[in-house]
């Protein structure tokens, strides 16, 4: 079997990605299992590995990849591939990476025409088994970590309470919205660094989760809430959403660092914060903003990019991994090596395609020509 990593680190749409689909530890176990791994020149170069630490792990390096796109079996990606890759697949090889499946209909359209096979690791199921294969989770848990650094690097004052010969300076005090993955960490992270940390969340059974970890969880009652079978939020209604920002007005003016998490599975996010709440809040007071690239939480986040309203500082960078790449990569090659394992047969030196298992039923998304998710046909209809 054939596998081939592509260099995705050039600039597409303003952003340049560092990470890798492979490490070195990686590529040394697939070549164990007497796997052909080739890696285009330069690949690993942005997240900490040169082209020669994957030759000493027995891959090949490539700088035109051309050929073996034409035979490869399994591309493994960090993003969906674009149109001038995926026509040169051979039908049947499996592309597997981050397809953003629900925002790009007409590219996985176009996948199952060619007749690949596409798994979107974003559809994953959160279940025990598959826990090791959980890329959208690795990757927010470093998302969690990086966003309240960064808050920290653009906030005019210090987290912790510091006793000085001219006074004592009061810890600051840090907001965190959603109390997912990426929430979780942040919270651990803020209070680490000695913050004073409030966490909300309309699922009131991770309540016990932010107090595990040092933070105060803000009870606001907006009436029946939930989380779906993955683990996700539900959406909210209207009036629920005017109440959750009545209730959030106070803790938000009160707050030094906001940080917003909240996503939605297959959907646009919510917003969660108005310019005039931002008005509220002490001018130099930063927001983080983790959905600004993909429809934003915060009112006057700009994708990618630092802004000020209302003299608050609003940062919707996105792909927030991208800033401990080496890490990132790490984990996101682990992941897939994971799933790679789970489903090769050493015997027949294949990914064994079953489609009757939960974890595949569930995470590929096209297959012999048809889009087989039907969560995600479902989603096309009301297109």
């Amino acid at each position: 079997m054939k596998i081939l990593i592509l260099n995705e680190g050039f600039e597409k749409q303003g952003h340049i990605e560092k990470r890798c689909a492979v490490s070195v530890s990686s590529v040394k176990r697939m070549v164990k299992r007497g796997i052909t791994v080739v890696v285009q020149q330069g690949a690993g170069a942005l997240s900490g590995y040169p082209d020669e630490a994957f030759i000493e792990a027995g891959g090949t390096v490539q700088q035109n990849c051309d050929a073996d796109l034409q035979d490869a079996d399994i591309l493994l990606c960090v993003n969906r591939p674009d149109e001038s890759v995926y026509t040169l697949l051979k039908a049947q090889a499996l592309v597997i990476g981050h397809i953003d499946p629900f925002f790009q209909k007409q590219a996985v359209e176009a996948m199952a025409k060619r007749r690949l096979t596409t798994l979107s690791v974003e559809m994953i199921p959160r279940s025990s088994r598959a826990q090791k294969m959980d890329a959208l989770s690795s990757q927010a848990s470093l998302a969690g970590y990086v966003m309240v650094m960064q808050a920290a690097n653009h906030l005019p004052s210090i987290l912790p309470m510091m006793m000085t010969p001219s006074g004592t300076i009061k810890p600051a005090k840090v907001f965190i919205i959603g109390a997912g993955v990426a929430g979780l960490q942040a919270i651990a992270t803020a209070k680490r660094l000695g913050a004073n940390v409030t966490a909300y969340d309309t699922r009131d059974v991770v309540a016990e989760q932010v107090e595990s970890l040092g933070g105060k969880f803000l009870k606001i009652d907006i009436g029946e809430t939930g989380q779906t079978k993955d683990g996700y939020a539900k959406e909210l209604t209207d009036e629920q959403k005017q109440k959750q920002q009545d209730a959030q007005r106070d803790a938000i003016a009160d707050s030094d660092i906001v940080i917003t998490t909240a996503q939605l599975f297959g959907r646009r996010p919510p917003q969660l914060i108005s310019k005039e709440t931002l008005a509220l809040m002490r001018p130099g007071s930063v927001v983080m903003d983790m959905a600004a690239t993909s429809g934003g939480n915060v009112e006057g986040s700009v994708p990618g990019q630092v802004a000020t309203v209302n003299g608050v500082t609003v940062i919707g960078y996105g792909n927030w991994s991208q800033f401990v790449a080496k890490d990132a990569t790490d984990m996101y090659a682990n992941n897939l090596y994971n799933l790679l394992d789970e489903f090769y047969d050493d015997e027949s030196a294949q990914f064994t395609l079953n489609m009757d298992d939960e974890i595949l039923a569930g995470c590929v998304i096209t297959h012999d020509g048809e889009i087989t998710n039907g969560m995600l046909k479902q989603a096309y209809q009301g297109v």
